[in-house]
């Protein structure tokens, strides 16, 4: 009798470690899904175009802050800017309309946004795509689709006109004010090390350009730091900006790497405005050197 309930007990231990081990093997399963990106977000699969022309608008992220690429004019409301031309083409091959009658059927939605903001807001499908001075960089390409760059710039320090800085090797403890979320700091720590530079300096990160501006006009940092063409917005009789150009940034229309229908689209109205040289006439109308 004995032998029978000690037989029956192993039996059991035995069925009990085979469950746990099948419990194991499916929770591991769902753990390399996850790292595979897979996620239970619903943002895997493609939506196609039909889901934007179903909706009516194309859901647009661009700058409110940048003059010349994408600027929400305090006055009307309305979004201005080469990026946000860039927008009303890709929505007009989209609806197949003209970049005018996308403006005027009001076909594109924007929202505001800023370099720390706009990839989230791209992977939690809050946004079709994203036209705001988006850097196009090898790790970037890792987590979202970028189109041909349509615009090529270069990182620049701009400094109050009091300051004394000439170049800068003169910025010997200076504080750098730059943008959350942007590639700026690691480039000029770059740049200071490829030139051999004996300089040591601060980073300050603030969440937008006006607080950059305001920050370097009230003292609180020394030096701001973007694109040459984000600075020359900026750029006063009060400021001056210094002669270095580094760190050349490539701008691209940036999409979720999931959405490969609207990927296409988007490369095409890029390369179709560059090769037509639509772009280049777009850019010079907005004053952008």
């Amino acid at each position: 009798m004995k032998k029978r309930v000690l037989s029956m007990l192993m039996a059991l231990m035995m069925v009990v470690a085979l469950l746990g081990g099948c419990s194991s093997g499916s929770k591991d399963s769902d753990t390399a899904t996850t790292a595979a990106g897979e996620t239970t977000a619903g943002n895997t699969e493609d939506p196609g175009l039909q889901a934007i022309k179903d909706a009516g608008k194309l859901k647009v992220g661009v700058k409110v802050d940048v003059p010349s690429f994408g600027l929400q004019n305090t006055a009307t409301g309305e979004y201005e800017g080469l990026e946000v031309d860039i927008a009303y083409a890709v929505a007009a091959e989209i609806f197949g309309v003209t970049p005018e009658e996308a403006k005027e059927q009001g076909l594109v939605e924007f929202q505001g946004v800023t370099a720390k903001t706009r990839g989230p807001l791209l992977d939690n499908g809050e946004l079709n795509l994203v036209a705001a001075t988006f850097t196009i960089t090898e790790e970037r390409k890792l987590s979202w689709n970028f189109s041909t760059p349509y615009y090529e710039d270069a990182l620049g320090l701009m400094c109050l006109e009091s300051s004394g800085y000439e170049t800068m090797a003169d910025l010997d403890g200076a504080i750098i004010g730059v943008a959350q979320g942007a590639t700026t700091k690691d480039a000029i720590a770059a740049y200071i090390a490829e030139q051999g530079l004996d300089i040591e300096v601060e980073f300050q990160e603030f969440d937008g350009y006006p607080a950059l501006s305001a920050a370097l006009s009230s003292g609180n940092i020394d030096v701001f730091s973007v694109d040459r063409a984000i600075l020359a917005g900026y750029n006063d009789d009060t400021t001056k900006i210094l002669p270095e150009r580094f760190g050349t940034q490539e701008y691209g229309v940036a999409t979720a790497l999931y959405a490969k229908e609207l990927t296409e689209v988007v490369e095409k109205v890029v390369t179709d405005l560059l090769s037509s040289g639509e772009m280049d006439k777009m850019i010079s109308g907005w004053g952008i050197e």
